[in-house]
């Protein structure tokens, strides 16, 4: 204060020596200075009081200053892994959060689902605030599937041919009479001369009557393709051999034919031979309900000779009649309908289907949706390999220009564009990826319902003890358990045989996926199928059976020599197969070879028990 005296004291001199009016101004009390003039300065005692003001300030400032909490997003029914995951922190953090509260700390896992009450305490607890999700409206995806049309009106409908399956066991000569009926030579064209899949002809009587034919395969493999063919069909021809009679595949044919209700005409084949008794084969199919009209019943028999083609034309005329008695017609206008009976993938041609018009007339440009898949027809041919410009119901044709191959026994419907068949083709996609995910959501659930009840079930005798004596006590009990490496627990036990399957048609394919079905020895040997497709062995086939050592099986495809040596150096088994009861062998005996040994002890004994024991 005495320096500061001093310096204003000099300056009062140093103002009245020079100019005393401007000092006065500045040293007196600030006055209102009109509008556009500077703002008067202050003095030192008023800097004072203005500057304490401001530490003030500053000072209520810092006080009034709030921490942000952390905001978490709550929603209902929360389980403790996803609170965990939505305050950023681990799974021990909620159970401390948790602690001296009625929650059993023990009972929770990951997976736990926590009360809305419980919820909010683990936020607060943790010095975080809550909010509460926004519900997401989830809009319901408009339905947008391809439906058949209505039943016509009678007075649309116009008579078409008979479709008709030659069904029955497997040598009993169904092909042969085939080809008398349609002067052709198709058994010399099958391997092992047995028929391997679905053949569709159009014959012409000499009558001038038109039959849709359909060839089905007679091995007990083929099971489904017959079940398919009876499906597709008016009337089943079953054939049966004079000098063999009444075999499995006859039995299940019969079965294939009621289950479908459709008529049956009995074709007593090869009667031609000395050893033949067409009289047994019917009082055979008496045990199993099918009575010929001889007996009183309604069905017929015709003994013919499919080789020398004897009595084709009763056979012929029998079908004939029976379709007239059915009154087989349809509605040739239209959208077209079908059922697919057979695909395959065309080196040339693509994904192509043997497809049977039931509907409507089947032409070139039409877009079709079938199954997962759809095309626009860009080809179709008749069984002779022809092209053909329309297919009218009850026609088999092959069908070019599907997208994607689509499975054997799909109905396909037409559309009116490309977009409404793309629109269809995704909302089946839709509705079967919705309907895995809610048989998925069950099976966890009842996963999550047993591990909750197991687990449970071991801390009955562990209530009595405080928290952290129950965790010490679990330790010390799982302490060889939690030592164990999830590497270690991957390893492979036990002997398996991985597969992969490659066929020609998805109806050969289908065939052996159905025969591995059946196999029930998954304990002694597990039996893995990696991967099943359509088409020629690849060098993806390969690196994928090396992987995971497995083996290859095709049936009726080929495999180039690339891939046969690629196969040769990585050391996988390439087994390629045309005829299917010798891929059906080899499988059992590959299969036989990763079986153990079965150990028996045999005692034989000599004589008397009481005198004599002789022990191999």
């Amino acid at each position: 204060m005495n320096v500061m005296s001093s310096v204003m004291r000099g300056a009062r001199r140093l103002v009245h020596a020079i100019d005393p009016a401007p000092l006065t101004n500045f040293l007196s009390l600030p006055r209102l200075s009109p509008a556009g003039s500077p703002a008067p300065l202050l003095t030192c005692q008023q800097n004072r009081k203005l500057a304490s003001k401001q530490r003030k300030d500053q000072k209520t400032q810092k006080v009034k200053v709030k921490v942000d909490k952390q905001e978490v997003e709550i929603r209902q029914k929360m389980t403790v892994a996803a609170l965990a995951a939505a305050m950023k922190k681990d799974f021990d953090h909620v159970l401390e959060a948790l602690l001296n509260t009625p929650v059993d700390l023990d009972a929770l896992t990951p997976d736990s689902v926590l009360d809305e009450r419980w919820i909010k305490e683990a936020v607060t607890r943790s010095g975080m605030k809550f909010r509460w999700a926004k519900l997401s409206e989830s809009r319901e995806r408009a339905n947008r599937d391809v439906l058949p049309r209505p039943p016509a009106d009678p007075s649309r409908l116009t008579p078409r041919p008979p479709v008709v399956t030659i069904m029955g066991h497997v040598d009993h000569g169904k092909t042969t009479l085939l080809d008398s009926l349609r002067k052709s030579q198709i058994v010399s064209t099958e391997a092992g001369g047995i028929t391997q899949h679905i053949g569709a002809f159009l014959v012409q009587l000499p009558t001038g009557e038109r039959i849709t034919f359909l060839d089905t395969p007679g091995h007990a493999a083929f099971s489904s393709m017959r079940a398919r063919g009876a499906n597709a069909t008016d009337i089943v021809v079953l054939v049966v051999a004079a000098d063999d009679g009444v075999m499995n595949q006859t039995v299940e044919s019969i079965q294939h034919a009621r289950r479908a209700n459709v008529p049956m005409i009995v074709a007593v084949n090869k009667c031609d031979k000395p050893q033949a008794d067409p009289q047994r084969v019917k009082q055979e199919l008496l045990a199993h309900d099918v009575v010929c009209e001889e007996f009183g019943g309604d069905v017929q028999a015709i003994h013919v000779s499919a080789l020398k083609g004897d009595n084709l034309l009763a056979l012929a005329e029998a079908t004939v009649a029976l379709a007239e008695v059915l009154e087989l017609k349809a509605e040739a206008s239209g959208a077209v309908e079908g059922l697919i009976i057979e695909s395959r993938t065309d080196r040339g041609k693509g994904p192509v289907t043997t497809a049977i018009v039931q509907r409507g007339t089947l032409k070139r440009g039409c877009v079709l949706v079938a199954g997962r898949s759809w095309a626009k027809v860009r080809f179709l041919f008749d069984e002779n390999g022809r092209a053909v410009s329309e297919a009218g119901p009850s026609a088999a044709v092959e069908v070019v220009g599907w997208k994607e191959l689509p499975s054997a026994g799909d109905v396909f419907l037409e559309v009116e564009s490309e977009q409404r068949a793309r629109e269809a083709v995704e909302w089946r996609s839709y509705a079967e990826e919705q309907q895995k995910l809610t048989e998925e959501q069950s099976a966890i659930e009842l996963k999550q319902k047993l591990h909750l009840d197991q687990y449970r079930k071991q801390r009955e005798g562990l209530t009595h003890l405080s928290w952290r004596q129950r965790k010490s006590a679990l330790y010390r009990e799982n302490r060889q358990q939690f030592a164990i490496r999830p590497s270690e627990k991957t390893q492979r036990e036990g002997r398996s045989l991985p597969l992969i399957i490659k066929g020609d048609v998805d109806g050969s394919v289908e065939a052996i996926l159905n025969l591995l079905d059946t196999y029930d020895a998954q304990q002694q040997c597990e039996l893995e199928l990696l991967h099943f497709g359509i088409g020629d062995v690849s060098e993806n086939d390969v690196n994928m059976a090396q992987t995971f050592a497995g083996s290859i099986y095709g049936f009726n495809v080929a495999a180039s020599r690339p891939i046969q040596q690629l196969a040769a150096r990585h050391g996988v088994p390439l087994r390629l197969h045309n005829i299917i009861y010798k891929l059906v062998d080899e499988l059992k005996d590959e299969l036989s070879s990763k079986l153990p040994p079965l150990l028996s002890e045999n005692i034989a004994t000599c004589g008397h028990a009481e005198k004599h024991t002789e022990r191999d």
